[in-house]
């Protein structure tokens, strides 16, 4: 039997502890390494090659998006990384497969599941949360939505609270311009309010 050598980062050690313990009893598995930060989770992966990674998003000193991008670091030869955590919003989904995430898995998954996932992700096999799947397919039948240029602009102005004549002024467009930019962008985001355009596109991945 082929031994999968994992890395957990995650910087609340009660929760390490558990994912530890979840894992430790397989046969096939051998936790190698723990790590708080994001940091630290890269020299780790650097020194012991693990076969995956289970990486937290959020972490001190260097965050699990920045942290996959150092170990997966466009070979793919490397660690096998998968995400761990409690946030499943568009853009988190997004940054991490942009990162090069094998996988993306949250925290309240079974530990059959778990396990199932670490083995897959080891095989080379994507692996995703059933709430993470979904909301990959929508934001792929969604990709042609996404704003213009200019529609990102003016979106970009309305987040830090210009009114339309001042984004006018801003783009040097008149204000009938900008509300016809925003009419769009409502329409591509289905929302009727500039608030509500605003805290939509953030979960999207518009806003960076």
């Amino acid at each position: 039997m082929t031994t999968i050598r994992v890395l957990v980062a995650d910087d609340h050690p009660v929760v390490r502890s558990g994912i530890v313990g979840m894992l430790a009893g397989e046969p096939d598995v051998e936790i190698v390494a723990e790590a708080a930060d994001g940091e630290r989770a890269v020299a780790l992966a650097r020194e012991l090659s693990p076969d995956v990674v289970l990486m937290d998003l959020r972490m001190p000193v260097l965050d699990g998006v920045g942290a996959t991008e150092q170990i997966v670091g466009g070979s793919p030869a490397g660690p096998r990384v998968v995400v761990l955590t409690t946030y499943d919003t568009d853009a988190d989904i997004l940054r991490a497969v942009e990162a090069g995430a094998t996988g993306y898995l949250l925290k309240d998954t079974p530990r059959a599941a778990l396990v199932a996932g670490v083995q897959a992700a080891a095989r080379g096999e994507t692996v995703l949360a059933p709430s993470v799947a979904t909301r990959l397919v929508s934001s792929v039948r969604t990709a042609e939505e996404r704003p213009t240029p200019r529609e990102a602009e003016v979106l970009r102005l309305v987040e830090r609270g210009l009114s339309n004549a001042a984004i006018g002024r801003e783009l040097f467009i008149a204000e009938a311009t900008v509300k016809t930019h925003l009419l769009r962008v409502f329409a591509k985001l289905r929302v009727d309010d500039r608030t509500a355009a605003v805290s939509v596109a953030r979960q999207r991945g518009w806003l960076r």
